[in-house]
């Protein structure tokens, strides 16, 4: 058996199938919700779905495995949020994980937070804690699935044995059933969790990304070719505006990291948070960790004046996929920030030949850089009834409103007719 004493079981049983158009319809109460019922094929040995077993608790090599291999979902990216004190109860995000196990061994996960707060998700719900709060409730606490201060759709739902996605799903919802909660938010879902998601009843939520996809570009030029001649000269702009005010890039992979470079990075992090009267999530320790803990999934752009380094850009990237993630910088260059997080990172991905780099939250401007629109997708459960058809069809009409502004984006885009 996993270690420590069981508190949330639930045993994989038959459970009907919920009809599309009932998920997307309305959206009761987790306390009204009905029983489950097995799919046909279960596995012979029980699946038990715990809340007891910490991340740290749980080995690394099971863990990522179980998520695929996404870094920003490993064992150690986490535990790193988690142990330099970014991600903690101290900060508002205490861990409340929902582990599921066959016997001894780790079948499903998820990585679930206990908030008291909105900060560093990415998926905005302060008008509903404030509605919620005119409404005579608390709104607070709360349960978010996510990776923390980090709007990277994927898995969330981790597992793959029949059922598995619904019984976390039914041990996340029963503790918004018993009050300790007011609500479930389980953000920038895959497709296969957000139909989970949509099964299990909760309300789905839209938004919009900007990403690059790599067309098999040859260089950075050939990237160029393919934008209209007005946008194309745009972004050389861009570049050599930088050019001319004497900034220099290098780019700096993994364990060519040198001492003082995280030290550098978070100093123009946090002067960039500084600077917009705002706090940074992220410490000091916490980049030195992962520095330290998982440095080939790093790539440092570091620009330079004179000699003296002015600005950085700390990515994180896989075989396939480059993150666009944090920046600062300690002086201000017009133009310094579209080619050390966006030009650059495209370079880095066309030689590599990384297929897709996710330029991060929010951002008409990155339109412009190449980066074409994308629809992310959030799943909800609300614990008030009346308040969660209100909810219900605020983001029915959000949907709405999120496919309007993708299909005009879509006419902003640089590229030549028919391109990306």
């Amino acid at each position: 058996m996993a270690p420590g004493a069981c508190r949330v079981s639930n045993v994989l049983s038959p459970r009907p199938a919920l009809s599309r158009r009932r998920a997307n319809a309305t959206i009761p109460s987790v306390a009204a919700k009905s029983p489950r019922a097995v799919p046909a094929a279960v596995p012979s040995l029980p699946i038990r779905v715990r809340d007891d077993v910490p991340l740290e608790a749980i080995d690394a090599a099971r863990w990522d495995a179980l998520a695929g291999g996404t870094p920003l979902l490993a064992h150690r990216f986490l535990t790193a949020l988690h142990e330099t004190g970014c991600a903690s109860r101290q900060t508002g995000w205490r861990p409340r994980y929902l582990t599921a196990w066959a016997g001894d061994e780790l079948a499903g996960a998820l990585p679930l937070y206990e908030k008291s707060h909105s900060y560093g998700e990415y998926v905005f719900d302060w008008g509903w804690a404030d509605a919620y709060r005119r409404y005579g409730r608390r709104y607070y606490p709360k349960l978010v699935a996510a990776i923390p201060f980090t709007p990277v759709p994927g898995p969330r739902l981790m597992g793959h044995a029949p059922g598995m996605k619904a019984a976390l799903l039914d041990a996340a919802q029963a503790i918004v059933a018993r009050g300790e909660a007011s609500s479930l938010h389980v953000l920038f879902v895959d497709d296969d969790d957000l139909a989970a998601c949509r099964d299990a009843g909760m309300i789905s939520r839209t938004g919009v990304q900007f990403h690059w996809h790599n067309d098999g570009y040859r260089d950075f030029d050939d990237f160029l070719a393919r934008f209209a001649h007005d946008k194309r000269k745009k972004v050389k702009q861009d570049r050599r505006r930088v050019r001319e005010a004497g900034i220099t890039f290098r780019r700096v992979v993994g364990h060519e990291l040198a001492d003082g470079d995280i030290a550098f990075f978070h100093r123009c992090y946090e002067a960039t948070y500084r600077a917009h009267h705002s706090t940074p999530y992220l410490t000091r320790a916490f980049f030195e960790r992962i520095a330290a803990t998982m440095p080939e999934h790093l790539l440092l752009v570091v620009g330079a004046h004179d000699g003296q380094d002015v600005c950085a850009a700390l990515d994180v990237f896989d075989a396939g996929t480059l993150w666009g993630r944090y920046w600062g910088a300690t002086a201000y260059v017009p133009g310094m920030h579209f080619e050390a997080c966006y030009y650059q990172a495209i370079e880095f991905c066309i030689e590599r030949g990384l297929g897709r780099f996710e330029g991060g939250a929010q951002g008409v401007h990155k339109l412009a850089r190449g980066l074409t629109p994308v629809v992310t997708h959030s799943a909800h459960v609300i614990g008030d009834a009346a308040f969660a058809e209100a909810i219900a069809e605020y983001c029915a009409r959000e949907r709405v409103d999120i496919a309007h502004t993708v299909d005009e984006l879509g006419h902003s885009s640089p590229y030549k007719a028919g391109g990306p």
